[in-house]
C-alpha cells in the first residue's frame, strides 16, 4: 500500500507540471515583474592563473567531478563563469514536489550528470547543460527520511538528511560513482546504443551488510590507488577494495559525520561534529586515524546549521611559502558560540597552524565548504534567524563573506576582506577564470515588493570583496536553493540548486 502511494504520488506530481511548469521552467509569481532584474555593471575578467595540482588518477577532469571541484574540494575552477554581460537566466522545474539538484557533474560530451531530491525520491539524470532538457533518467532507492517523512510530515527529516546521492562523483570514462540509500555503491554509464540515451549500472558493492542498522552512506569516492572510501552520518569510515569486494569498517563512537571526505596523494579527510582527521589503511588493512585534533564544537546546535560541529566539508590546499616550498593544509570552520573560526591545520602532523574568528558575534556559524585558492580561503555566513530550508516562508542571513589569507610562511592568517553580502546556504565558488566569487543572496531593499522573497545570482571580486553585478533569477520558495550549491559549467554558465530544480545563468 505505501508503495502504491509513492506511485500514485509521482504520477500525480507528474502531471500537475504538465499544467503548471510550461516548458519545463520553474514558475514566477507576479510579484517577480517588478523586481529590478540587475544590479551593478559587467566585470572585466581579471584572471588569477589556473586551478591545478589536484588532478585525481581516477576521476574526471578538474570542475566537472564532484560538488566542489575536485577531491582537494577547494570549490574553485580554471574556466571562467559569466560577467554579468546581458544575462540570460533559464531554469527547470524537476516536480511539483520539489527536484533540487545537489552535485552537477558534466561529462566529457559537456552534458550534465546530475541527481534530482524531492519529498518522493532521488532521481539520477543526464541533461543537455545549455536548454536544461532532460535526456535520460532513472530512480534511486527511496531513503528512509523519505520513508519517515511520510509518516509524520516533518520535513526537517529530509532537509538534514545528507545521505542517499546528494554527493557524488564522476569518474574518468564518464562513469557516476554513487552511494545509494540501500548502502549499495554503484558506477552507472551512459548506454547510446539506443534510440535515446538510457543509464545502466556498471558495478556495484553491496556494504550493507556491514554497518549497523540505521547507518546510511553519506558518500563515497575512490582514493588514489582506487580504494572506494566511504562515511555514514553515526560515524562509520570505511573502504572497498574494488577488486575483491572487501570491505573494511570502522566506527567513531558517539560522533557523527554529515559532510563529504577529502581526499589526496597523502591521504582522507574526514570532519567529525567533535574533530578533524587524517585516515589511511592500516597494516590489518582496517581504516585507522594518523592523527585526531579536536576543535570547539560549542554548546548548542545554531540556527542554519544541521548539527552542533564543523558545518564544512574539509579543504584541501597545497599552499605556497615565500622560500619556493609548499606547505600542506587542511581547513574547516569550527562552530565556537560567539563566532565560529576559520581552522588550519598542517596535514602532516593535525597541528593547528591558524585560527581565525569570523562573522558578527552572537550570529556566526558556517555549513557549507571553503573556497581554497593560492594562499587564500573564503568562508561565508550560513546564520539564520528564520531557516533557510525550503519551509522558510522569509529565509534571511546575516552578512558576510570573508576571504582570509595565510601568510608568507603559511602558519599565520589575516582577514584580507569583508563583505555585507548575506548568502544564506549556497556553496559558493570562484572562477579563477575571471576572478569572480559566486553566491546567492536575498534581496530586501526598498526596490523589491513588500513581502517578497527576491533571489540573486550576486558575483564578487576576489581581490578587493566588492559586490561587482547581481542576476535576478526568481521570486519565492521555488527559487530558494536551500544548501544547493553553485556550480561553474565548462560552458562559462553558472549553475544553482533551488527547492524546484535548477537554474542557468550566461551571458548574452
Amino acid at each position: 500500500m505505501y508503495q502504491f502511494f509513492i506511485r500514485f504520488l509521482s504520477l500525480i506530481s507528474s502531471i500537475i507540471m504538465l499544467f503548471t511548469s510550461p516548458g519545463g521552467a520553474i514558475r514566477q509569481p507576479l510579484s517577480a515583474a517588478r523586481c529590478p532584474k540587475y544590479y551593478g555593471s559587467p566585470a572585466v575578467a581579471k584572471s588569477l592563473g589556473t586551478v591545478d595540482g589536484f588532478a585525481h588518477p581516477l576521476l574526471a577532469e578538474e570542475g566537472t567531478n564532484g560538488m566542489h571541484g575536485n577531491s582537494y574540494n577547494t570549490g574553485a575552477y580554471s574556466y571562467s563563469g559569466p560577467l554579468g554581460v546581458d544575462p540570460v537566466v533559464k531554469s527547470r522545474s524537476m516536480n511539483v514536489f520539489g527536484g533540487l539538484v545537489a552535485t552537477l557533474m558534466f561529462d566529457s560530451h559537456g552534458r550534465i550528470m546530475c541527481i534530482s531530491g524531492n519529498v518522493v525520491g532521488f532521481r539520477l539524470l543526464l541533461m543537455d547543460a545549455d536548454t536544461l532538457e532532460i535526456l535520460a533518467e532513472t530512480r534511486l532507492p527511496q531513503r528512509a527520511s523519505t520513508r519517515e517523512f511520510f509518516k509524520t510530515l516533518d520535513f526537517s527529516k529530509i532537509s538534514g538528511d545528507t545521505s542517499g546521492g546528494a554527493y557524488c562523483h564522476l569518474l574518468k570514462d564518464d562513469r557516476p560513482l554513487i552511494a545509494n540509500s540501500d548502502n549499495v555503491i554503484q558506477i552507472y554509464y551512459v548506454d547510446e546504443s539506443g534510440e535515446k540515451p538510457e543509464w545502466k549500472v556498471e558495478k556495484e558493492w553491496e556494504v550493507g551488510l556491514y554497518l549497523p542498522e540505521g547507518a546510511y552512506l553519506t558518500d563515497a569516492i575512490p582514493d588514489y590507488d582506487g580504494n572506494i572510501w566511504f562515511v555514514t552520518r553515526p560515524g562509520q569510515v570505511g573502504y572497498v577494495e574494488p577488486e575483491s569486494g572487501d570491505v573494511y569498517v570502522m566506527t567513531l563512537e558517539n560522533e557523527e559525520i554529515q559532510n563529504t571526505l577529502a581526499i589526496c596523494a597523502d591521504g582522507v579527510y574526514i570532519v567529525s561534529d567533535y574533530a578533524m582527521y587524517r585516515f589511511e589503511i592500516g597494516e590489518d588493512k582496517l581504516p585507522v586515524y594518523t592523527w585526531r585534533t579536536p576543535y570547539d564544537r560549542g554548546s548548542t546546535l545554531k540556527p542554519g546549521a544541521i548539527n552542533q560541529g564543523s558545518g564544512t566539508t574539509p579543504t584541501l590546499l597545497d599552499c605556497p611559502r615565500a622560500d619556493g616550498t609548499m606547505a600542506h593544509l587542511v581547513a574547516i570552520t569550527d562552530n565556537a558560540d560567539e563566532r565560529v573560526n576559520v581552522v588550519v591545520y598542517e596535514r602532516e602532523t593535525g597541528a593547528v597552524l591558524a585560527r581565525q574568528p569570523v562573522f558578527e558575534a552572537g550570529h556566526s556559524v558556517s555549513e557549507n565548504s571553503l573556497i581554497a585558492f593560492g594562499r587564500s580561503f573564503i568562508v561565508e555566513n550560513n546564520y539564520t534567524d528564520t531557516g533557510s530550508g525550503f519551509l522558510a516562508r522569509n529565509p534571511t542571513g546575516y552578512p558576510g563573506v570573508t576571504r582570509i589569507d595565510m601568510n608568507e610562511n603559511c602558519d599565520g592568517c589575516t582577514v584580507v576582506w569583508e563583505s555585507v553580502e548575506a548568502s544564506p546556504t549556497v556553496v559558493p565558488k570562484l572562477s579563477a577564470g575571471n576572478g569572480l566569487v559566486y553566491i546567492y543572496t536575498r534581496e530586501r531593499n526598498g526596490d523589491i515588493p513588500k513581502n517578497t522573497v527576491a533571489w540573486y545570482l550576486t558575483a564578487l571580486d576576489f581581490a578587493t570583496g566588492e559586490t561587482v553585478y547581481k542576476v535576478f533569477t526568481g521570486c519565492g520558495r521555488n527559487w530558494n536553493n536551500s544548501y544547493g550549491p553553485i556550480t561553474i559549467g565548462p560552458n562559462g554558465t553558472v549553475y544553482v540548486g533551488v527547492f524546484n530544480g535548477l537554474i542557468s545563468v550566461s551571458d548574452g
